[in-house]
């Protein structure tokens, strides 16, 4: 239960996967687009990153990754009328101070490149090899730094006739649900088939309200005090160089079921996610680090007094008054929070953690994401607490079904930061869960004896 995926060493993984990059152009949109700008949210303006996901293909006879890449080409050119913003540029508006996209029809970004190495020689795709960010190209060697585009794709062929489609994208662009429907729709028009979704492209919905006000204390909210214009590539978490140790925990379906029934209650409906955030939360507070000595009383005493606070993200499409639409082609994701002692968090029934963290999703009403955003019109920050759980578990990137199939596997770029665990679906087991964390040496040491001691009681 509970397993651990091995710790490969260095020279196990594979750090050279031997890329040679062929072309690189600009992918223009098939018809003319109005020029327009696009106003950006609240919840926008505070994304200014980009976001790299990977999609490794096995061969397929009717579709060589040249035949591939040039369809991608041509597909991305029709998408690029619909999606029009992809072909834009982030741009300051002076008069308002405010991120918006020029819809100047400059283009997307497109790598085709070559490995010198066969897919299974890349090994365990659910292993975030570092190696893995030479599948996607992040800017264009071509272009100025203030000209880059908002989304950028490579197409990388093995030696065995499989591939990789990496996709940078500015995190401006899209959450991770209009994400997935861009996919959808990229598979769908390259099938020769009409969008399956017709994105919702107005992002006034989501604009503050005037007054703006803010009804809510929000704790889960750090204000800063930097000029707005300095502030847009500020990180949301701790970035400083730190020595991580890197772990990958699995969770099975048959342990997400333990976990469920531990923490029911008069048999209330328990969510995967909620009962899976509740498990990794106590692990990391109770593994925080104290203090060079871990067997003092008092020193133990304190930490158990210390409330740790997680941060997760909710979907406000379905919670707002009137809903957003599902096809919201921006991000309508906001941090939920919940908070505890971390004598609660050790002590407690699991019961009453599923609950936390279930009461920070139901926090999140129509009046209390309004003011959110009306919070992000008067103060300028982020999202605060202890760390963030980044799930990307059930947004189905490897379910599009392109002409060439379904990915054999997504997946995220993957940057360690001790402040954010990743969890991401299995490769096997579709209802089973691998938890990324990066901790240092002595909490790693601790979260792996937690992770597996509240498993088992």
């Amino acid at each position: 239960m509970g397993t651990l995926y091995r710790k490969p060493p260095p020279a196990d993984l594979l750090q050279d996967l031997k890329i040679t990059i062929h072309d690189t152009f600009l992918v223009f949109p098939s018809q003319e687009t109005q020029r327009k700008s696009i106003f950006l949210s609240n919840i926008d303006q505070v994304l200014n990153f980009d976001v790299q996901t990977i999609h490794f293909f096995p061969s397929h006879k009717d579709f060589p990754p040249h035949v591939v890449a040039e369809k991608l080409k041509i597909t991305l050119e029709k998408l690029l009328v619909t999606y029009d913003f992809l072909a834009g540029r982030l741009k300051m508006n002076p008069e308002t101070g405010r991120l918006e996209i020029d819809c100047n029809a400059t283009g997307a970004g497109f790598a085709v490149a070559s490995s010198g190495c066969g897919l299974d020689e890349v090994g365990d795709l659910v292993y975030p090899n570092p190696a893995f960010g030479q599948l996607v190209l992040k800017s264009m060697d071509i272009l100025d730094k203030e000209d880059q585009p908002l989304c950028i794709f490579q197409v990388t062929s093995f030696r065995c006739g499989g591939f990789a489609i990496g996709i940078s994208t500015n995190h401006v662009t899209f959450d991770g649900i209009s994400f997935k429907t861009f996919l959808d729709n990229l598979a769908a028009v390259a099938a020769g088939k009409p969008l399956a979704v017709i994105p919702w492209k107005d992002r006034q919905l989501l604009a503050a309200r005037s007054p703006p006000r803010v009804t809510f204390p929000h704790p889960e909210l750090l204000k800063l005090n930097t000029p707005l214009a300095q502030e847009s590539n500020a990180p949301v978490f701790d970035v400083s160089e730190e020595a991580l140790d890197f772990k990958i925990f699995k969770l099975t379906s048959s342990d997400i079921s333990n976990l469920k029934e531990k923490a029911k209650t008069h048999n209330a409906r328990i969510s995967a996610f909620n009962v899976v955030t509740a498990h990794i939360w106590r692990c990391k507070a109770l593994s925080y680090d104290i203090g060079d000595d871990d067997d003092d009383e008092e020193e133990i005493g304190q930490d158990l007094e210390r409330v740790s606070t997680i941060l997760y993200a909710v979907n406000i499409r379905p919670r707002l008054s009137p809903p957003l639409p599902a096809s919201y082609a921006g991000n309508a994701v906001l941090t939920a929070y919940a908070s505890a002692k971390c004598k609660e968090l050790e002590e407690g029934p699991l019961s009453r953690l599923v609950e936390l963290v279930g009461e920070g999703a139901k926090r999140m009403s129509d009046e209390y994401a309004r003011s959110v955003i009306d919070w992000g019109e008067i103060n300028k920050g982020f999202p605060h607490g202890e760390f963030l759980v980044s799930s990307w578990w059930k947004l189905g990137f490897e379910e599009v079904e392109y002409p060439w199939g379904c990915p054999r596997y997504s997946c995220p770029l993957v940057y360690h930061r001790k402040d954010i665990i990743l969890v991401f679906p299995d490769i096997v087991d579709k209802n089973g869960v691998n938890v990324l964390v990066a901790l240092p040496s002595k909490q790693m040491g601790k979260f792996e004896i937690l992770f597996h001691k509240f498993l088992s009681a």
